[in-house]
């Protein structure tokens, strides 16, 4: 029989607070790493200068043709037998998922730069704003605007991938859900207990996508 009585708030404390935070922290800087670098790789593809556009173009292809698990692995085992010394399982995810997402960012904001009219961006060069300027002050800001959503979106699917460093022992907020039911001989309701959390977050997160994707229709 399940008995799920053994979870109460010093287990929550003791074993999950600490996993869970850094599953949101993961979260947060991944998704700010990818948005940022994803940025950049989407302007050196939308460049139409060959010596940017062809290395960003080969970089987001192969990332996005490998599995992160596969990245995780790689880089978990790989850099420190490089550069001679162990790094760190978070460390290393917190690299790993900043590399792997900006990827999937780039598309995202690629789609959306190219989402807005090319009028504008003919209207910024005829002022004589730089390809950079031209970005910054007009093509950039309505991007994110109308990528807002589908950018959500996808942080929600990285914070449900954040699980995938439990494999390099990081302590995120499955491994901590198993650590306690190991320690307290309760490993089926701990596994329960982590997907009903993980469900209840991510519903969440999935509501406020959807009321924020209304009022961003309202404003167009």
């Amino acid at each position: 029989m399940l008995d799920f009585s053994f979870f109460t708030w010093d287990v929550f404390k003791g074993y999950v607070l600490s996993g869970l935070y850094f599953s949101f922290i993961l979260t947060i800087v991944a998704t700010a790493g990818g948005i940022f670098f994803g940025t950049i790789l989407a302007m050196m593809r939308l460049s139409g200068i060959k010596a940017l556009e062809i290395p960003a173009t080969i970089y987001v292809n192969g990332m996005r043709s490998i599995p992160l698990l596969m990245v995780l692995l790689w880089f978990f085992l790989l850099v420190p037998f490089i550069i001679g010394r162990p790094i760190g399982a978070e460390l290393t995810a917190v690299i790993t998922f900043i590399a792997f997402e900006a990827a999937y960012f780039s598309e995202i904001m690629r789609a959306g730069i190219q989402s807005i009219p090319r009028g504008q961006v003919f209207a910024g060069q005829a002022m004589g704003m730089t390809y950079g300027q031209n970005m910054k002050l007009v093509i950039l800001p309505q991007a994110f605007r109308n990528m807002l959503p589908i950018l959500l979106t996808q942080t929600i699917i990285l914070f449900q991938d954040t699980s995938l460093v439990y494999i390099i022992t990081a302590h995120d907020l499955l491994h901590g859900f198993t650590v306690a039911g190991s320690n307290l001989s309760r490993t089926r309701e701990s596994y329960i207990l982590a997907a009903v959390l993980y469900f209840v977050i991510c519903f969440s997160l999935s509501a406020l996508v959807k009321r924020l994707n209304k009022k961003i229709a309202i404003i167009r």
